[in-house]
C-alpha cells in the first residue's frame, strides 16, 4: 500500500513539475504584467503543494511548517508586485490624461 502512494506522490510531483514550469514560461513571456503576476502568484502556489505533498511523502511534519511559511512570503510577494503594478497603471493613465489634455 505504501509503494502504490508513493507511486501516486511521484507522478503528482511530475505533474506539478510541468506546471510550474508552464508557470514560469507565462510569468517570463506575459505579455501583459497582470499575467507576469498571475504567474508568480502560481509557481508559489505549486511549490507550497509540493512541498505539502513532500511532507506526506516522506512523513517530515516540519515541512508543513516550511509550506505555511512560504505561502506567507508567496501572499506578500504578491501584495508588493499587485501594489507596484497598481502604480504603474496609475502612473501611465495620468501620463496618457496630460497627453489628452494638450
Amino acid at each position: 500500500m505504501t509503494e502504490a502512494y508513493n507511486l501516486l506522490f511521484s507522478v503528482v510531483l511530475a505533474v506539478l513539475g510541468v506546471l510550474l514550469f508552464l508557470c514560469l514560461l507565462r510569468a517570463i513571456l506575459g505579455p501583459r504584467i497582470a499575467d507576469r503576476v498571475v504567474g508568480i502568484n502560481m509557481i508559489g502556489t505549486i511549490v507550497i503543494m509540493m512541498i505539502a505533498i513532500l511532507s506526506l511523502m516522506l512523513g517530515e511534519g516540519y515541512l508543513v511548517d516550511v509550506a505555511i511559511i512560504y505561502a506567507m512570503l508567496s501572499f506578500l510577494a504578491v501584495v508588493v508586485l499587485a501594489k507596484i503594478y497598481i502604480g504603474v497603471y496609475l502612473a501611465r493613465k495620468a501620463k496618457e490624461g496630460d497627453e489628452n489634455g494638450r
